[in-house]
């Protein structure tokens, strides 16, 4: 509801509120950030896809996590960049309510993979003789599959409980897209029974996924302080580095935008915390997955070897 006591139809995403010359400087940097996400997302995906030494279950896991990101980051950064650019943006409700759906499904799918991917490891370094024959296409399909049918049914829960709010203290979001703790500033009415079962999803969603993570790599360092040569717990290590500084980017920021509920904290705080989760946190993660991975850098090379043999 808006002031006058009519249903909201539409909102204002006010955005950083800062001077022209930020503004634009700041658009410039976010629209170089989400070309380098795309690129570096899709091109992830084609490399996996083409190179049959990375055709395996942590890549297949990976590929997706690309895809996911290359989702995420597009369904935030294009409102983001208009926003910047008009100063404010004007965006339905139908727009924000879809908005808010499918960045809650990337999010929450990203969780589960996330724990998917740790488990992954689990039974590579822990059950190595049996990896192969319990990592099968049907078993990885499976796992996939059951991270985007959870991730569905919270997107369907959490939107409809916050859409259906009334909003009546202002339509001006003050944020760069729909978001929940800025929508919950605008909600009146009795809110509380919404309000506990969207944090009581978010608490269920990350809390889920961390046990996983957390139980895995509890085994994992077993399995690591089991090893004998230094050179060993190394190479073993190596090859979970990436997915843990992953898991450490990516739910440290959720938990502290999503399990601390409606207390106040400052926008500010608020609005980078967001852009590090949506829009760098994305870019980072094929670096993340490349930087110390000998298979995807030797996938590179061949693939830089046969552009360079193309155009002679």
């Amino acid at each position: 509801m808006a002031e006058n006591g009519t249903r909201v139809t539409g909102f204002v995403l006010v955005g950083f509120q800062l001077r022209a010359e930020l503004q634009v400087g700041l658009f410039c940097v976010f629209l170089a950030f989400y070309l380098i996400t795309v690129g570096g997302n899709l091109g992830m995906i084609l490399l996996i896809q083409s190179d049959p030494r990375l055709q395996t279950p942590m890549y297949f896991f990976l590929s997706h996590l690309s895809f996911l990101d290359m989702c995420y980051s597009s369904v935030i950064v294009p409102q983001l960049l208009e926003t910047l650019g008009t100063d404010q943006s004007a965006i339905t409700f139908e727009r924000c309510a879809t908005q808010f759906f499918f960045f809650t499904l990337c999010a929450s799918t990203e969780c589960f993979l996330l724990a998917v991917m740790a488990y992954d490891r689990y039974a590579a370094v822990c059950n190595p003789l049996l990896y192969v024959s319990a990592m099968t296409p049907l078993t990885r399909l499976g796992l996939v599959a059951a991270a985007y049918a959870g991730a569905m049914v919270n997107s369907v829960v959490r939107t409809g409980c916050t859409l259906s709010m009334s909003f009546c203290e202002s339509n001006r979001i003050d944020f760069f897209f729909c978001d929940l703790p800025p929508l919950l500033r605008l909600a009146c009415g009795e809110t509380g029974p919404r309000e506990r079962v969207i944090f009581l999803l978010a608490f269920l969603v990350i809390t889920t996924s961390v046990s996983v993570i957390l139980t895995s790599y509890v085994f994992i360092v077993r399995a690591i302080l089991k090893i004998r040569t230094a050179g060993g717990k190394a190479r073993t290590f190596s090859t979970c580095a990436s997915h843990m500084t992953a898991v450490a980017l990516f739910f440290g920021t959720l938990i502290f935008m999503y399990l601390k509920g409606n207390m106040g904290q400052s926008l500010w705080e608020d609005k980078i915390v967001s852009v590090f989760y949506t829009v760098v946190i994305p870019m980072l993660n094929p670096v993340i997955y490349s930087l110390r991975n000998k298979e995807v850098q030797e996938a590179v090379r061949k693939v830089r070897s046969r552009m360079r043999i193309s155009r002679q």
